[in-house]
């Protein structure tokens, strides 16, 4: 492209050349120039505008302003509801912690309400303010933290107090015999029959014919038979090796593979077997040894009253 610029007064004439790449510079520069000049007029016009309040420039304002306030008011609601969320997972989880308290407080022995109780809390008022979403967001995160750490610490001690009372339920510390004298205890003593020195392998317990027989502890009958020496006579057992023994009974009112609760009638007491006498013969064995009866019985005793 070629111009030619003309002087009249000095009648001279200046011919310039412009090549392709040097037109697409100007125009580009041109073009530069005439956004910066419109951004910044309006920029100018905007700002005079909103300062004496143009009805145009008021009504832009406005719908900017709306926008904007539009996303803020989505944004706290969708907070607000993400909140709610949270707070009614903390509210399951409160009430999955009272449940666990009250199984956990009458596994103990304490008392349920002592977990609904609210703490007590105090002091002077210094300064108070409200929370902001982000304290607010952290205060929940503190809470579910805290309600999840002491939810599977009550799981566990629950597990544990089970598992212990469970154990307890199963060892044969029930008196046999709610109406009734103890007898001959365990150990050699004089045979009633043979007047010689033998051992005794359990207890007897001096009760009426027909007096209620009772199962010791939990536990599954494995033996209902008519023994030569003990008569009528009923095996419980009750796990880990223990076995508890019911003999000389008039009646028998469990058969084998039943499934017994902690002072379940078993019986009635009689005089059948080698006796001479109406009385309750009982033995406790571990792993097939007889054991001193006396000394779960004392156990269950103290434990009773530390209850």
């Amino acid at each position: 492209m070629h111009l030619i610029i003309t002087d009249a007064w000095l009648a001279k004439s200046r011919a310039i050349h412009l090549r392709g790449t040097h037109l697409v510079v100007a125009l580009l520069c041109s073009a530069l120039v005439l956004m910066l000049l419109a951004l910044g007029l309006y920029h100018w016009v905007f700002l005079k505008g909103a300062r004496e309040g143009w009805p145009v420039v008021g009504t832009v304002l406005r719908w900017v302003v709306k926008d904007e306030f539009d996303q803020r008011d989505r944004a706290v609601r969708d907070n607000i509801d993400l909140m709610a969320q949270k707070l009614g997972d903390m509210q399951a989880k409160m009430l999955q912690l009272e449940a666990l308290g009250e199984r956990v407080s009458g596994l103990a022995g304490l008392n349920p309400k002592d977990f609904k109780a609210k703490p007590g809390a105090g002091g002077a008022l210094i300064e108070s303010r409200s929370l902001t979403l982000e304290e607010l967001g952290h205060t929940f995160a503190q809470l579910d933290a805290i309600s999840s750490q002491r939810a599977d610490l009550l799981t566990v001690v629950e597990s544990r107090l089970l598992e212990q009372t469970v154990r307890n339920m199963t060892i044969p510390t029930q008196q046999p015999v709610s109406a009734g004298s103890l007898g001959s205890s365990y150990g050699w003593r004089i045979d009633p029959i043979t007047g010689r020195s033998a051992l005794h392998t359990g207890l007897d317990y001096q009760a009426a014919h027909g007096t209620p027989v009772l199962s010791a502890a939990g536990g599954v009958v494995v033996t209902q038979e008519f023994h030569p020496e003990y008569g009528n006579m009923v095996e419980i057992d009750h796990g880990k090796d223990l076995v508890t023994r019911y003999a000389h009974l008039s009646k028998v009112g469990v058969k084998k593979g039943d499934l017994l609760k902690r002072g379940q009638k078993v019986g009635e007491v009689g005089n059948s077997g080698r006796s001479t006498g109406s009385h309750l013969h009982f033995e406790v064995a571990v792993r097939g040894v007889p054991q001193d009866p006396q000394k779960f019985l004392k156990a269950g005793t103290q434990l009773a009253r530390a209850n």
